[in-house]
């Protein structure tokens, strides 16, 4: 299925904010631990004094290139096409980090790249092409209809139930606590990106939408979304290893981002069921490689540590759901049968 040339225009400017994004990630993690070691108090237990380190804003500028060239991209092409693309900005980050800090990829970490590549090629071929809208109206009965409304009631509860109950007991030892609002409100964040971004393509092309109320609602949305993605962004890449952090938070985003779509826009409407398979196996691959490449990141951590026989070897992902920075290692003597012995210690994690 050939691209249309709206699809060709979000699909470059997709490619080019995941190149930015990728750059940044790296950057403003530095920039976070820099303030940390000046300030003594983390991002992640409530510190602001990141936004007084020069370098966090030299990587957040490089960030908001990207997600306006993101945010341009979902005005030509539909969140199905663009957002699992993001998963290229990983491979970006992977490959500056061997090119420019001589950080050995792991043959599993490229066999993840090249999976990120061959699932995103998947699903360029098989994306849908959109119905042209000819108003922020139009867009705004699709916000406003039954199924959509759901699940934004159902958004709001569980990011009213996560900030106020399982932040403040687990928030700092359960990654899945800050990467789940996170993922929650960045799905609304991107509906929003798109109905905005929309109506400003339909302004700058002589159909002015900056007179209807619906479309100043859409820009409100976006900042008040925006200031709150990022706001648990730092504190969840701040408080647990961005190892763990990236793929979890890219899983559930994106996954949550296409549902959206399938439900506001009907981004499947009309496709025969092959191609929806396709497009469903394409995000998988894409989804197995992000896995597979931070995966391979953790292990060459561990590996390095016993080398210097400076620490135990890491835990597994698993663990590091439910235990965050708490790592607990089980020292086992093979040779003469003894019980295991269990050591836990609670460590900074470094990236």
């Amino acid at each position: 299925m050939g691209l249309s040339e709206e699809n060709l225009i979000g699909l470059i400017l997709a490619l080019v904010s995941s190149g930015f994004i990728g750059a940044s990630f790296i950057i403003k993690k530095q920039g976070l631990k820099r303030a940390a070691a000046v300030s003594g108090v983390r991002a992640g237990v409530g510190g602001y004094y990141y936004l007084l380190e020069p370098l966090w804003w030299v990587g957040m500028i490089i960030m908001i290139v990207g997600e306006v060239a993101n945010f341009v991209a979902y005005a030509f092409a539909p969140a199905v096409l663009v957002t699992p693309l993001g998963a290229l900005s990983i491979i970006m980050s992977a490959t500056l980090a061997q090119l420019i800090l001589k950080e050995k990829l792991h043959q599993f970490g490229i066999l993840g790249c090249v999976m990120c590549i061959i699932g995103s090629v998947i699903v360029v071929i098989h994306a849908p092409k959109e119905q042209p809208i000819k108003s922020v109206l139009e867009i705004w009965d699709m916000a406003t209809q039954p199924a959509f409304l759901a699940y934004v009631g159902s958004i709001i509860v569980l990011v009213f139930i996560l900030v106020f109950h399982f932040v403040p007991r687990c928030g700092h030892t359960n990654v899945l606590v800050y990467t789940g609002i996170c993922s929650l409100m960045g799905s609304l964040t991107v509906m929003s990106v798109k109905a905005l971004g929309t109506s400003l393509k339909l302004t700058f092309e002589g159909e002015n939408q900056l007179i209807y109320s619906e479309t100043w609602f859409f820009m409100l949305v976006v900042a008040v979304c925006v200031i709150m993605q990022m706001n648990y962004l730092n504190k969840a890449l701040d408080t647990f290893n961005t190892a763990v952090v990236s793929p979890i938070y890219y899983a559930m985003f994106t996954t949550l981002t296409i549902l959206a779509s399938v439900i506001m826009f009907k981004d499947w409407d009309g496709q025969s069921e092959g191609t929806i398979v396709s497009e469903i196996c394409g995000f998988i691959v894409v989804l197995s490689g992000t896995i597979l490449l931070h995966a391979t990141k953790e292990f060459e951590r561990s590996c390095s540590f016993r080398v210097a026989g400076s620490a135990p070897s890491s835990p597994s992902l698993s663990v590091r759901l439910y235990n965050g920075n708490e790592d607990c290692f089980l020292k086992h003597d093979e040779e003469n049968g003894s019980p295991s012995e269990s050591m836990c210690s609670r460590r900074q994690e470094s990236y």
